[in-house]
């Protein structure tokens, strides 16, 4: 299980030598990975950096941890925008962009980005397809419903061709997204508890193998927070989602009233407990 942690942006706001220090100090304890969240528009919430601009910044200061923004609202971006700011990070990056995705739920930060919040789920999928085209073929000819265009592409491709894509929605509860996750994409983060994981994951793996997929191949993702009221058992939910058998975990140690500088502290501190990493 790969094991990685999320980026305190909110909670670090706009001390960059500090957030620089965190992933840097994530990248050097042998963490795999880092998430950094989504939030364009929203009033009253605090600092948050644009993620990919903030990828793209940590890109340049790291070498080897892979980047995850988690998650972008696809629908409410220019997919030809997304393709080509991802491509660009995944060249700086030297191929360590995982692109986390989702449709959202916050009808404002469409109206302020000027997207239709109604039609979000039919055209992540589209989306998602053309996504897929766009990092790998030179020249694309599409017809959707959302995007057209014919005798063009990117230059250049990202390394990775195609750029992994993960879907995250808050527990999942409806049957189309379960299905966008088999059918398209190449794992999730999951935010459901461990008794009602299998019966999710289920559902996922019969959607990858009606579309010819095979369910081993899509990797999962949950949380788990080092600080706050679940402090006393983070080390055995991190063994109870190894057991289930997750491909990566992500520490979180945000929501715990830490002070900025607690937060390299608490990282350093929670992956010395861990068995193995």
């Amino acid at each position: 299980m790969k094991i990685g942690v999320s980026l305190p942006v909110r909670e670090l706001g706009d001390d960059i030598d500090l957030i620089v220090e965190f992933a840097q100090a994530a990248e050097e304890l042998g963490l795999t990975h880092l998430r950094v969240p989504e939030q364009v528009y929203r009033a009253g919430s605090g600092p948050l950096h644009e993620p990919m601009t903030m990828m793209t910044y940590i890109a340049a200061v790291t070498r080897k941890i892979e980047l995850v923004p988690s998650v972008i609202m696809l629908p409410a971006r220019p997919t030809v925008l997304v393709a080509k700011q991802a491509a660009t990070l995944d060249n700086l990056s030297g191929g360590r962009l995982r692109l986390g995705i989702g449709v959202g739920k916050n009808p404002e930060e469409y109206a302020a980005l000027g997207a239709d919040f109604h039609t979000r789920g039919d055209r992540c999928e589209e989306q998602m397809e053309l996504l897929k085209r766009l990092w790998t073929e030179e020249i694309v000819d599409f017809e959707g419903k959302y995007d057209r265009f014919s005798g063009a592409g990117i230059n250049p491709l990202p390394v990775q061709k195609p750029i992994p894509m993960w879907i995250g929605a808050a527990g999942l509860p409806i049957d189309r997204i379960r299905r966008r996750i088999g059918r398209q994409a190449d794992g999730w983060f999951n935010l459901c508890s461990p008794e009602e994981f299998p019966g999710l994951r289920d559902d996922i793996y019969r959607e990858a193998e009606a579309a010819g997929r095979d369910p081993s191949s899509l990797g999962v993702e949950a949380g788990v927070a080092v600080v706050g009221p679940r402090e006393a058992e983070w080390k055995s939910r991190v063994a109870g989602w190894r057991e289930i058998g997750l491909t990566h975990l992500c520490l979180r140690t945000l929501g715990g009233g830490l002070e900025k500088r607690q937060h390299v502290e608490k990282l350093r501190e929670a992956v010395a407990e861990l068995p193995s990493i």
